[in-house]
């Protein structure tokens, strides 16, 4: 899990950044980006995809991450700049804040499959398999979201706190029931009765 993290600090990179993202598939809620830089010195303490790894497991590593990271930032950008610049953008933006959240220098960045020019910076595909720095910002990343949904669950009748926001067949039932609410992605269209226009 430091194999690309070892060849940049063996270039002579001091401070590598892995950087990922949560929610650009939802119809619902805000992308959200995190970035996290750790010390050369770290032992490999994830082993699996944020996706694959349980709430509960999730929980205990975004502790761990915070203790054990020399910075960690968080971007976050809300459905409706989602709906003002498109997804992809606005994940781009997402990965920005969190770069300027992390309040450190910086030599070098890994994406997960994301160009991310000026920034001097490498993408690969499935990154959070293969580094620890983009598998720990993907897990702060999921887990800040899911907060963020579950709270959203408190304010509207939709269960943000099971679906996240995505289109399961429990969100195209309550979309029908209760209709959108002002965190749904109106550019995202939707297989359903309507499209959220």
């Amino acid at each position: 899990m430091l194999k690309i993290e070892n060849e940049l600090w063996e270039k002579g990179y001091n401070y590598i950044v892995g950087i990922d993202e949560a929610g650009r598939g939802p119809i619902a809620g805000p992308v959200v980006a995190s970035a996290v830089i750790f010390p050369k010195n770290i032992e490999p303490f994830i082993f699996k995809d944020s996706k694959k790894i349980s709430p509960k497991e999730r929980s205990k590593l975004y502790s761990e991450i915070k203790q054990k990271a020399i910075s960690v930032g968080i971007g976050i950008v809300d459905n409706r700049m989602i709906d003002r610049i498109n997804i992809y953008n606005a994940t781009k933006l997402a990965m920005k804040r969190a770069i300027e959240d992390l309040n450190h220098k910086y030599d070098f960045i890994i994406t997960d499959y994301v160009k991310f020019e000026p920034y001097p910076y490498k993408s690969f595909k499935k990154a959070d398999e293969i580094s620890l720095s983009v598998a720990a910002a993907s897990i702060i990343a999921k887990v800040t979201r899911d907060k963020i949904m579950e709270e959203f669950s408190k304010i509207y009748p939709h269960s943000f706190e099971k679906h996240k926001g995505y289109f399961t067949d429990l969100h195209k039932r309550e979309i029908l029931k209760y209709g959108i609410t002002p965190i749904h992605r109106k550019s995202f269209k939707i297989n359903i009765q309507y499209k959220l226009i």
